[in-house]
């Protein structure tokens, strides 16, 4: 599964499927620049502890 991190808030969202690059299911990224944010393996980013998962993408996520 693709996914969008933020690399400002350190947050994984779902890729929203048919959306630009960076569309989210949540929309959180809409506004923001794309110099800070990068489509990855949502699994890959998921693994490192730095990271967080946003709550209104994914069950049990926190942030946002």
């Amino acid at each position: 599964m693709k996914g969008v991190l933020n690399e400002t808030t350190q947050t994984i969202h779902k890729h929203e499927t048919g959306e630009s690059a960076f569309g989210t299911e949540c929309g959180a990224t809409h506004q923001l620049s794309s110099e800070n944010l990068h489509v990855v393996s949502v699994t890959s980013a998921s693994a490192a502890t730095d990271v967080a998962k946003c709550g209104r993408c994914f069950d049990g996520g926190g942030g946002y």
